[in-house]
C-alpha cells in the first residue's frame, strides 16, 4: 500500500476543503490516487466538484489581443520568476507583442509561435532579449488563436486570468459598442465563474459519465429504490450542467436570469442574433 504522506493529505485538503482526518482515509482507501481519493470524498458528500490543483508558484501574466473588426483573438500566458517583474510595463509590452504575433501567424502552439516572426525577429529572439532585459527567466507557456464572426476578451487580476469568447451573429455588426459591452460581459462571467462548456452538448462525454457515476454512488448510499436513486443522480446532474455550462450559469451581473436569457435579451434589442460559440480561459499557472 502506498504511504500516506501529509503534504498528500494537505493537497488534498486543499482541493476539497474537507477535513484532514477525512482526507487521510480517503488517501488510504483510494490506496494514494488523488483523483481516486476526490471521488471518494464526493461520493460520502464532503467535497463538490475539486478544485483544480492550480497551486503553481509561477508569475507573469496573461495577456489578449484582437484584431480591428473584433472577429480574431490571441492570448498567451508568459510567465517570469516574481510578481515584481510581472508587473512590469516593460514585461506586459513583452507579452503584448508576442500576442500579437500569436495572432498574426494564427500560431496552433508554443513552438510554432516560438518560431513566428514580428517586426524582422522570432518569438523565441523576443523571448531571449526580455530574459536581458529584464533579468528573470522568461518562458513562454501557452498560447490560443480563435475566429468568429465576433471576439471577445477580458482580464482579471492585472494579468491573473485572461478570457477569449468566440460569438456566432447574425444582423448585429461585432465591433458595435453595445455588443461589446455584452462581449465584455460575457467574458468576464467566464473568468468569474470558470465553466466547462459554452453549452451542454459541448460538455465532455467523460466528464458527464464520470459526474454521472459520483451522483449514482451518492445516490445508492441512500438505501431508496433503484428508481429513485436515478431520478435522484439526474436530478444532481442536471444541477451540475446549471452551475458548469456557461449559457445555464447565472448571469453573475444579475443572477435573476441565465447566461442565455441575457444574450437574448440583447439580441432582440440589437435585432439580430447571438450565439456563444466557444471560449477560451487561461488561469495564470495554471494547466
Amino acid at each position: 500500500m502506498a504511504d500516506i504522506t501529509a503534504s498528500m493529505v494537505k493537497e488534498l485538503r486543499e482541493m476539497t476543503d474537507a477535513g484532514m482526518m477525512e482526507c487521510k482515509k480517503a488517501l488510504v482507501e483510494a490506496e494514494g490516487d488523488m483523483e481516486k481519493a476526490v471521488d471518494v470524498l464526493r461520493t460520502r458528500g464532503l467535497a463538490a466538484v475539486a478544485k483544480k490543483a492550480g497551486r503553481a508558484t509561477n508569475e507573469g501574466t496573461v495577456f489578449t489581443v484582437t484584431n480591428d473588426a473584433c472577429t480574431e483573438g490571441a492570448m498567451v500566458e508568459l510567465n517570469c520568476e516574481t510578481d515584481f517583474v510581472a508587473m512590469n510595463e516593460k514585461f506586459k509590452a513583452y507579452a503584448s507583442k508576442i500576442a500579437t504575433a500569436a495572432l498574426d501567424a494564427r500560431a496552433a502552439d508554443v513552438d510554432a509561435l516560438k518560431a513566428a516572426t514580428i517586426e524582422g525577429e522570432t518569438v523565441e529572439a523576443v523571448l531571449t532579449d526580455a530574459i536581458h532585459v529584464m533579468g528573470e527567466n522568461t518562458q513562454l507557456a501557452r498560447v490560443a488563436v480563435v475566429e468568429g464572426d465576433a471576439v471577445s476578451t477580458y482580464i482579471h487580476g492585472g494579468g491573473k486570468i485572461g478570457v477569449l469568447v468566440v460569438f456566432g451573429l447574425e444582423g448585429i455588426e461585432a465591433n458595435a459598442d453595445a455588443f461589446q459591452t455584452y462581449g465584455r460581459d460575457i467574458a468576464m462571467q467566464v473568468a468569474a465563474a470558470s465553466p466547462v462548456a459554452a453549452n451542454r452538448d459541448m460538455v465532455d462525454a467523460d466528464v458527464v459519465a464520470h459526474e454521472k457515476a459520483i451522483y449514482m454512488a451518492q445516490a445508492a448510499e441512500s438505501g431508496k429504490p433503484e428508481a429513485i436513486q436515478e431520478k435522484m443522480a439526474t436530478g444532481r446532474l442536471e444541477k451540475f450542467f446549471k452551475e458548469n455550462v456557461l449559457t445555464e450559469q447565472q448571469f453573475v451581473k444579475n443572477p435573476d436570469q441565465t447566461v442565455a436569457q441575457y444574450t437574448e435579451e440583447v439580441a432582440k434589442t440589437l435585432g439580430g442574433k447571438i450565439a456563444i460559440v466557444d471560449f477560451k480561459r487561461f488561469v495564470l499557472g495554471g494547466e
